[in-house]
């Protein structure tokens, strides 16, 4: 922040207007300085109407400002140098600039109507005392409004007694000091103090005395302040018709302000009604599917016990069989007379036989494959979107397969894909997402030269993966599901540099693209009966879908693969178009 706006921030926090208090009259407050708390002295009125003690305004903290930046601001287009600083101090009640130096302050328009309030407001306190206006010696005790001069009793007889004042009304100060009658005081020159300002200056547009007629206005046009007051009196009421409607809409605004805070603040207290409602509505929600996981859980855990339970009551039942066949072999034949042993012969071997035939496995049917998956979608709760299920089924990499023609051949700069189907042990698929997959490709010649695959989970148990190569050759490619590789890991892919176009049509049998011959063979290799050599509707190794018939590959926007029997497609019998 520069110096200048914080010698502006201070002094606008210095002074705050005062509030009139229960033993306060607004006359009183209107007679003290809103910055020495005081009776006004001297008091001159700033450009934006507030007055302030002469010595109060002096005192303000002063700051300076290019003047280029300030006649710019105010649009009065100024050319003044930008580097010719100005002096400004801040009105402490609108922060409004005063651009005046300090010699300048004393030119301020006096505030005459102040100083009339002061003088009534003095007049009540029992400690005043007023000077005569006339001797400048005796305390004042009567007022002349015709000459505008505060009189002591000799003065006051003294003003009677003369012809020319003879007829003038005298009132008593003390009589005024109870009422809101206004004692005006001549207003003297201030180049000119024996003199009183009576005239007006149509040129300079100020008031001067008689001695500035003669000297410094002395070929400008003056007339007296009585004849020229309905004039410009007119003009400042003109003024004041057009700035009155600016207060109602002021007023009117603010009240639109007002308004508007209040539905601000109405409209936040519903969003925060809302937001609570929501926050609750969905913490109930997630307790409900917390809860519903749980039941899950333990129903698994039933499920599983009373699984291991069955296996465990019929592989204890088989061990049982085994051990009595076992103990009774074993003792008649280390106890058994040869007799007995042939004589039991038949009953034991064909009891042994049994016992070795009963199949079992070595690995419990149930598995501790339980986990939890906070990512995955459950689905909704209550209206709610929520996360998280319980997975059962593990992958086994031995039963996880590849597919796409991204497996084999790619063609150089041409993205290329295949995809991976993550199964179980029983080899369905999972049907979910989220297992830790690993994909590598690099280059047979230089392992350091590899692609970059890009991973895309289906959260449906398939995974998509996309690779560019850059450089045509051979590549080896590692697909890894929890650190072992799947079926067909690791396999080659040959990336081609060059885009080998179809040298046939794409259609959808022979014997409809050839008008029926029966010589056409096709390259999918299928052949109808009844002697045609190429393919047709329903038949066998049709694809069941149009191809091409120099390869047989079923992608329209696809590259030639090549050859049937060893034989250039070059040198096939091409099929013709119907």
């Amino acid at each position: 922040m520069s110096e200048s706006q914080e010698k502006l921030e201070n002094n606008s926090a210095r002074t705050c207007a005062p509030s009139l208090t229960s033993s306060e009259s607004p006359r009183s407050c209107r007679t003290k300085c809103l910055v020495c708390k005081n009776f006004y002295t001297d008091p001159k009125i700033l450009p934006c109407l507030h007055t302030f003690c002469l010595g109060c305004v002096s005192s303000l903290e002063q700051f300076s400002v290019p003047r280029i930046q300030r006649e710019v601001e105010s649009g009065s287009g100024g050319s003044l140098d930008s580097s010719e600083p100005g002096t400004c101090i801040l009105c402490p009640v609108c922060d409004c600039e005063v651009d005046v130096s300090p010699a300048a302050v004393r030119g301020l328009t006096s505030n005459h109507l102040i100083l009339n309030e002061v003088l009534l407001e003095s007049l009540k306190r029992p400690d005043y005392r007023l000077v005569c206006d006339l001797c400048n010696d005796g305390a004042a005790e009567r007022r002349c409004d015709i000459c505008s001069a505060n009189l002591c009793d000799f003065c006051s007889k003294a003003h009677r007694r003369q012809r020319m004042t003879a007829s003038h009304n005298t009132v008593a100060l003390k009589d005024l000091q109870g009422g809101n009658e206004r004692i005006v005081k001549p207003i003297i020159c201030s180049v000119h103090p024996a003199e009183e300002l009576r005239l007006f200056c149509e040129t300079c547009d100020c008031l001067v005395c008689r001695d500035c007629c003669m000297v410094d206005h002395r070929d400008h046009n003056y007339d007296f302040i009585a004849s020229v007051i309905n004039k410009h009196g007119s003009f400042i009421r003109e003024l004041l018709k057009q700035t009155q409607p600016h207060i109602g809409a002021l007023q009117e605004t603010l009240q639109k302000i007002g308004n508007a805070k209040q539905l601000v603040q109405e409209r936040m207290e519903v969003i925060t009604e809302e937001i609570n409602s929501f926050t609750e509505d969905y913490i109930r929600a997630l307790e409900k599917h917390r809860d519903r996981l749980l039941k899950e859980l333990e129903e698994l855990r039933v499920q599983k016990e009373n699984s291991l339970y069955l296996q465990q009551i019929q592989v204890e039942q088989i061990l049982a069989d085994m051990k009595t066949g076992v103990d009774f072999t074993e003792h008649l034949l280390t106890s058994g007379s040869h007799v007995e042993i042939l004589l039991t012969k038949c009953v034991v071997v064909n009891r042994l036989k049994q016992l070795n035939k009963i199949s079992y496995s070595t690995h419990p049917g149930e598995d501790d494959g339980i986990r939890f998956q906070p990512q995955e979608r459950a689905g909704q709760c209550d209206g709610f979107e929520v996360f998280g299920i319980i997975v059962t089924k593990t992958v086994d990499p031995t039963k996880c397969v590849l597919q796409g023609e991204g497996l084999q051949v790619a063609q150089q700069d041409q993205p290329s894909a295949f995809v991976l189907v993550c199964n179980d042990h029983s080899g369905h698929q999972l049907g979910r997402g989220g297992e830790s997959i690993r994909v590598s490709i690099f280059n047979k010649k230089n392992k350091e030269c590899s692609l970059r695959a890009t991973l895309q989970d289906n959260h449906d148990g398939t995974y998509r993966v996309t690779y560019t190569p850059r450089v045509s050759g051979s590549y080896v490619a590692w697909v890894c599901v929890k650190g072992q590789h799947v079926q067909g890991s690791p396999f080659t892919i040959t990336v081609t540099s060059k885009f080998h176009k179809h040298t046939g049509i794409f259609h959808c049998c022979t014997f409809c693209s050839s008008g029926g011959q029966k010589d056409v063979r096709c390259g999918c290799r299928g052949t109808m009966p009844g002697g045609y050599q190429g393919c047709g509707h329903g038949h066998k190794s049709h694809p069941g879908q149009p191809h091409w018939s120099c390869c047989g590959k079923l992608t329209e926007n696809s590259e030639c693969s090549g050859s049937i029997n060893g034989n250039s497609y070059r040198s096939l019998v091409k099929t013709v178009a119907l």
